[in-house]
């Protein structure tokens, strides 16, 4: 988390009262939306008929798990999804693990250049960036991902940065030509990034439990799940979800569950 870019978002806000999101009539659904599962524009599960889930990774400041993480995956055949920011690309100590996710022929995505948070966390319409603001900071993270042979046209399922948005941010990625996507809800697995100091602290037991706890009480299972789990965390966790990645990968596949890359998962037009 980039505690500079949220602090500046915060004071921006109330500086300046937050833009509002764009008119209801403006915010038209696409067609994915009709097939898929959707939250304010955003795409957040796949069919819900096949037993078949995305673990999509991101990252920003770390990437402890990196190197552990492409190896369980390798050594299980097994094909992730991945969403740095564009401070993650063009960080030298990262390069060597994004290359190497590239030759496994994972997805590569973008997760926003600087991490900016878009809207406030309790009036979602109320917006922390404009129009262009959005476009560019977007635009600069593809540059980087570009460096890398990751080209736009393999790359247009996005996800926003602290999996945050609201329906402008969807509407206005989509005009950029592609479209955002975010974690299915119901397993604690995008909480492996708390400490203990915080208050919303979830431990990997905790995590653990929830998996098999939505699994075995949901009507549909995991079917199309979008499972995000992140690439590292900060040193002051010792508790390293990542390492119950091949538990995780071997427990789902008795459970009958296939593994697919997003852009598997989610099929654009």
């Amino acid at each position: 988390m980039n505690i500079k870019v949220f602090v500046f978002h915060i004071l921006s806000v109330a500086i300046l009262g937050g833009n509002q999101i764009q008119e209801p009539d403006q915010l038209e659904q696409t067609d994915l939306c009709a097939q898929y599962t959707c939250i304010y524009g955003g795409l957040v599960r796949g069919d819900t008929t096949k037993k078949e889930l995305a673990i999509v990774f991101t990252g920003g400041d770390f990437a402890d798990g990196g190197m552990h993480i492409a190896k369980i995956l390798r050594s299980n055949d097994v094909k992730a999804s991945f969403f740095f920011t564009g401070d993650f690309y063009r960080n030298p100590q990262f390069s060597e693990i994004i290359q190497n996710l590239v030759h496994d022929k994972h997805y590569l995505g973008a997760h926003s250049d600087k991490h900016l948070l878009y809207c406030d966390w309790t009036k979602r319409d109320s917006l922390f960036v404009s129009r262009d603001e959005f476009i560019s900071d977007l635009e600069a993270n593809y540059r980087e991902m570009e460096k890398f042979g990751i080209m736009k046209n393999k790359a247009r399922l996005f996800m926003p940065p602290y999996e945050w948005y609201n329906d402008s941010i969807s509407y206005w990625t989509r005009e950029a030509g592609f479209q955002l996507v975010n974690f299915t809800e119901g397993v604690r697995t995008n909480a492996d990034y708390t400490t203990p100091e915080m208050s919303s602290y979830v431990s990997s037991d905790e995590i653990w439990k929830s998996i098999i706890d939505y699994e075995s009480g949901s009507g549909y299972g995991l079917n199309g799940f979008i499972m995000l789990i992140h690439i590292g965390t900060a040193p002051e966790r010792k508790d390293k979800f990542y390492f119950r990645l091949e538990e995780l990968i071997h427990w789902l596949t008795l459970e009958g569950y296939g593994f697919k890359r997003i852009d598997e998962l989610i099929l654009m037009e």
